[in-house]
């Protein structure tokens, strides 16, 4: 069941941000100026992607930026959180 888990939290974002694209790839035309970007963040960066898209359309400015930070710590605590369950992976 955990892992389960761990996969649905971790695919979930991708693939929620490539079925966006699929579905609205005016949006991310509009937010991103090359097609680099948006791919690097969906596989690095997945929330922080799908937050920029969300509220980028006109720029991010006031509370958008609330948005945006805490995208970059959700993506910043899943890296985080794998070394921290992989601590003790390779002690002998």
């Amino acid at each position: 069941m955990c892992c389960l888990l761990a996969v649905i939290l971790f695919l979930g974002p991708r693939i929620g941000a490539i079925l966006w694209w699929f579905f609205s790839p005016l949006r991310f035309d509009l937010v991103f100026n090359s097609i680099l970007w948006p791919i690097l963040g969906i596989i690095f960066a997945p929330w922080t992607t799908l937050a920029y898209v969300a509220v980028g359309v006109d720029g991010v400015t006031g509370l958008e930026w609330v948005l945006i930070i805490i995208a970059i710590l959700v993506d910043l605590s899943s890296y985080g959180g794998s070394a921290y369950g992989n601590r003790d992976t390779f002690k002998r």
